[in-house]
């Protein structure tokens, strides 16, 4: 009996709501549609820290920020617990990973565990990108998402027909600053993108710490990202709900585009599974690192708990085990994926990886109920007041009804984090009768009872997950990662300047 294969596809901030199979209002994606039309929907899948190198640690380990020590972009891997791939490599299986890795390129925190790599250093250029593999760097000509699926494509082509395998393709794409490729700069130029419900939401019911970050399309989103001036007619507070819309069109035109091409090459390699004989044994996922804002309440970046950050995209195809056009609406995290990815591979994760705290959602996919599966999830953004977006740390429990977030205000020596103390403040939403988040509830009598059973449910997730919950300046802070200094001191002195000449 053959084993399975993974293909394992991965794009940085691909909101889900950005997806039609999801239901986009904004664009059309019929190759990722053929992967849920084949496959299996996620509906509830979420991320545990909603940003790009925490996600990925997870996404690799099982295991939450405080365990594998990458809390923020700044800092890196140093393998203090394995990774799926590192257990799948030692079983027998041909490893590869291709694009970005955003996890430290050299020294312990290089790519380990693949039997080939080539990654963009850091965030990675869109267009003729640099590109690191273990005998060093070099230039590549072309467009990153091409550049990407060639790379795999090559590399799938180079494999003896029984070698099972299990390749990450990893995609830049559609991560800011949202440069497009030529094929695609006529799609969404017309200007009727359609704007979201909250576009113009005021946020007057979010806590203090929250209203305060700087991720408005109208205030934050500058020149670099649009890659041009604000007209001056635009300029002025008497102007800015007018400078919003033209900035949102700018922005959603861009990023689409860059989505048409995740979308394309997607197609591309399915093709080429199928052309090959592959698709039947191999799993194929599509996931993002994390959600993203799209303007909702005026927004754009992610790292905050509201759900348009929160949900990760995912879309499963496995003709030997999924059937075709199904959904799934069970509540699974990005520390789910280790366990899930090695058991598909006929691997027990409780032995091969025990420090995973992620469970395996195998029987979901093959359609099965799994009695005590649970019923909530645990989230927690760490890098505290950060020097681009201003984002407050915070933890906080979702389950299918409610959500209750607890800004605590506090970087606690994570890399990257401001060491600025802000009050502590609460919010929680009725997600049946507030679905987009709009109302803050936390102070309503009616709610007192439902705040106090989240709180209870709260401090239990992280009893399970051996998180500290904060407890003032003296809580215990966790061992992070290492991180590169020079490069946030340097950050630190260009957004200071951008701050000074706005």
């Amino acid at each position: 009996m053959s084993k399975t294969n993974i293909i394992f596809i991965m794009s940085d901030d691909h909101a889900a709501h950005a997806i039609s199979a999801y239901g986009s209002r904004v664009n059309r994606t019929p190759h990722l549609d053929r992967i849920a039309e084949q496959g299996m929907r996620m509906d509830a899948v979420y991320c545990t820290n909603s940003i790009c190198s925490p996600s990925r640690a997870s996404i690799l380990t099982g295991t939450y920020s405080h365990v594998n020590g990458v809390s923020s972009i700044w800092t890196e891997m140093d393998y203090r617990v394995p990774t799926f791939v590192e257990v799948l490599h030692g079983a027998g299986y041909k490893t590869a990973m291709f694009g970005k890795w955003h996890l430290g390129e050299h020294g312990v925190s290089a790519p380990r565990g693949f039997d080939a790599w080539k990654v963009f250093p850091g965030q990675g250029d869109y267009v003729d990108p640099e590109m690191i593999d273990e005998h060093g760097t070099a230039v590549v000509e072309g467009y990153a998402t091409d550049i990407v699926t060639d790379l795999s494509i090559d590399w799938l082509d180079s494999l003896g027909e029984e070698e099972p395998f299990c390749m990450m393709v990893h995609h830049k794409a559609p991560h800011r600053p949202w440069v497009p490729d030529e094929k695609h700069a006529h799609l969404y130029a017309d200007g009727s993108i359609p704007e979201p419900e909250t576009f113009f939401d005021d946020n007057e019911s979010r806590s203090k710490a929250v209203r305060g970050v700087h991720m408005t399309i109208a205030d934050d989103m500058g020149a670099d990202d649009l890659k041009t001036e604000v007209p001056e007619e635009l300029r002025g507070p008497e102007n800015r709900e007018a400078r919003m819309r033209w900035k949102y069109q700018i922005y959603m035109r861009d990023y689409l585009q860059c989505i048409q091409s995740i979308d394309d090459n997607v197609g591309r390699l399915l093709d080429h599974l199928e052309e090959r004989g592959l698709a039947e044994d191999t799993l194929v996922v599509y996931t993002s690192d994390q959600g993203f804002f799209l303007g909702d309440h005026g927004w754009f970046d992610k790292r905050l708990m509201y759900d348009q950050s929160l949900q990760m995209p995912m879309l499963m195809r496995w003709p030997a085990a999924i059937e075709p056009g199904t959904r799934s609406e069970a509540i699974i995290t990005n520390v789910d994926f280790a366990a899930t990815f090695l058991d598909v591979c006929g691997i027990d994760a409780a032995g091969a990886l025990p420090t995973s705290q992620g469970r395996s959602f195998l029987p979901l996919l093959k359609g099965e109920e799994i009695a005590d599966w649970p019923d909530a999830m645990y989230y927690r953004y760490w890098e505290h007041d950060d020097p681009i977006h201003a984002a407050p740390a915070h933890y906080g429990i979702r389950t299918d009804s409610y959500k209750l977030l607890y800004f605590y205000g506090a970087g606690l020596g994570v890399p990257g984090a401001s060491e600025a103390e802000f009050e502590p403040e609460w919010e929680l939403y009725d997600l049946k009768s507030d679905p987009e988040e709009m109302r803050n509830v936390a102070d309503d009598p009616a709610y007192a009872d439902v705040r106090v059973d989240l709180e209870r449910k709260l401090a239990e997730y992280q009893r399970h997950y051996r998180d500290e919950p904060y407890r003032g300046p003296d809580t215990p802070r966790p061992d992070w990662g290492p991180y590169d200094e020079e490069l946030f001191a340097r950050v630190q002195e260009y957004v200071a300047g951008i701050r000074s000449s706005s």
